[in-house]
């Protein structure tokens, strides 16, 4: 509260200005206006019914090509031919895009190792229709390692406040040394030379994990990389 005179603050309870002496002349709000100023309303539930309808046309919509697809090939190839990747296809494209909308919160700890499964599914599907051996010892692992990965970062990112710069570091350290570990499971399944492309990986990834750890026991360092970054 103020002087309408002169300017100078007053107390709460000030009758009249210390300075200039101008009396101080206050009117009482009314309780019901001060009650105004709030809603005594709930905010109203979303309505997800036009939501849901729409998600369930859109998954009759991929039920229905994909049946059509099946139908159009056993009744010209008398087998599922390519119906079998637009079926898979159709199914990897629902669990990645459509599935989490049917939920009110997108929980990426339980929704991301589903997608995961989901795309080792398809790829299986793949190397079984094509008579290829290069799932256990190439999708898989790599599936997993990419998994791993990501719902660690998510993780940190989510759920992990102290010490997240030196966390971050030892992961990016984590995910160039991947990269190696990629390499190797491509050689042994399709006999490809070793140390042709990771150790790029290894080397990019590797100087900016330490380079984040060195900085994360340098205070000035460290709250500019905060500033800069949000992490």
């Amino acid at each position: 509260m103020y002087c309408i005179y002169c300017g100078v603050k007053l107390q709460d309870n000030a009758g009249e200005c210390p300075l200039c002496h101008t009396p101080v002349v206050t009117t009482p709000m009314p309780a019901s206006a001060v009650r105004s100023r709030y809603s005594d309303r709930y905010p109203e539930k979303e309505k997800t019914h036009g939501k849901i309808l729409l998600l369930c046309l859109i998954t009759t919509i991929l039920i229905g090509a994909g049946v059509g697809c099946l139908i159009s090939c056993l009744s010209t190839f008398g087998e599922a031919a390519w119906s079998g990747y637009v079926l898979m296809s159709f199914g990897l494209a629902w669990v990645w895009l459509i599935l989490p909308w049917f939920f009110p919160r997108w929980r990426p700890m339980i929704f991301l190792p589903i997608d995961f499964a989901a795309a080792a599914a398809f790829l299986l599907y793949v190397c079984v229709k094509t008579g290829g051996n290069w799932f256990l010892s190439f999708a898989f692992p790599v599936t997993g390692i990419i998994a791993v990965m990501t719902l660690t970062g998510v993780a940190m990112i989510r759920y992990i406040n102290q010490g997240r710069l030196r966390l971050l570091s030892l992961l990016l350290i984590a995910i160039g040394a991947s990269f190696m570990l990629i390499e190797f499971f491509q050689h042994i399944t399709f006999g490809t030379p070793m140390f042709v492309w990771s150790l790029y990986c290894v080397c990019g990834f590797d100087l900016i994990g330490l380079f984040l750890f060195v900085a994360s026991f340098i205070p000035p360092l460290r709250a500019a990389l905060r500033r800069t970054f949000f992490f």
